[in-house]
């Protein structure tokens, strides 16, 4: 059975959570980066 396709891209935009911490993190676009900025800062240092 064929989905609706704005129900398709309403799925899409859920938010991911952060493995490291279990944060929220604010999808980018173009970006498939799984941490959330204070991980990937911390990890940085």
């Amino acid at each position: 059975m064929l989905q609706n396709p704005v129900e398709f891209f309403l799925n899409l935009s859920k938010k991911k959570i952060c493995p490291e911490c279990g944060e929220y993190i604010d999808e980018q676009a173009e970006s498939y980066i799984l941490e959330c900025d204070r991980c990937l800062a911390n990890k940085a240092e």
